[in-house]
């Protein structure tokens, strides 16, 4: 079984990751900032990595990575603390767990972005979601011109929704909403998928089955 690296590993749709594929046997470990979040981690089948996003180097990261088969990057500041911390760590934190990656020798890397980062921003953008949209329009730039193995998924608005094994996936979609389980179990069909590798997504709520929705991407 693979071993798989969750950065930003508290978050809602990272932990329902880490029961996926621990769930699957598969090794997970989930880097956390605050120790505390430990218990959750464990819960969720992982082993927890602390790990400071912002303050951590390429090095840090290499280190967290080592030996495990594959990365998924699903950190974000999540709005809080401005447009720096949100550069910090949804573009800087990006950009050194790919160069993390790539000393550590991981090949696949995941990264979970956002719907609509490439359309235009208007000029009264408030400075919050400016930053937000071009850092993960940037991330996943770099990304794309890195050497590793790489897929790109960009859900709609997240909702607590159960799963539904309904989805819609294409490189442009009309705005709409997702849950995060189904996003989940996007990641982990698209982990399990080499076909995948250098795909870029949004995904949606739609009518396919997630399998079908991956197998479309061929």
């Amino acid at each position: 079984m693979s071993t798989t690296v969750i950065v930003g590993g508290h978050g809602k749709v990272a932990l329902l990751l880490a029961a996926a594929l621990s769930g699957q046997g598969h090794g997970v470990r989930s880097t956390i900032r605050d120790e505390a979040q430990g218990a959750d981690i464990e819960a969720a089948g992982a082993t927890p990595w602390t790990l400071d996003i912002e303050a951590a180097d390429a090095g840090d990261f290499a280190e967290a990575f080592g030996e495990a088969d594959a990365v998924v990057f699903s950190a974000g500041a999540g709005g809080k603390g401005g447009a720096d911390r949100t550069r910090a760590v949804d573009l800087q934190g990006a950009l050194k767990a790919i160069a993390g990656a790539e000393q550590a020798g991981v090949k696949r890397f995941v990264m979970v972005s956002a719907i609509g980062v490439d359309e235009p921003l208007a000029d009264d953008t408030a400075d919050g979601w400016r930053a937000y949209v071009e850092s993960k329009r940037d991330a996943d730039a770099a990304l794309r011109h890195s050497g590793l193995d790489w897929t790109i998924v960009r859900p709609g608005g997240l909702t607590d929704d159960p799963a539904s094994d309904r989805v819609a996936i294409a490189t442009r979609l009309e705005r709409g909403q997702v849950s995060r389980a189904d996003v989940a179990a996007v990641i982990v069909a698209v982990l399990q998928d080499d076909s995948t590798i250098g795909a870029q997504f949004e995904l949606t709520s739609g009518e396919q089955t997630t399998s079908e929705a991956i197998a479309s991407l061929r």
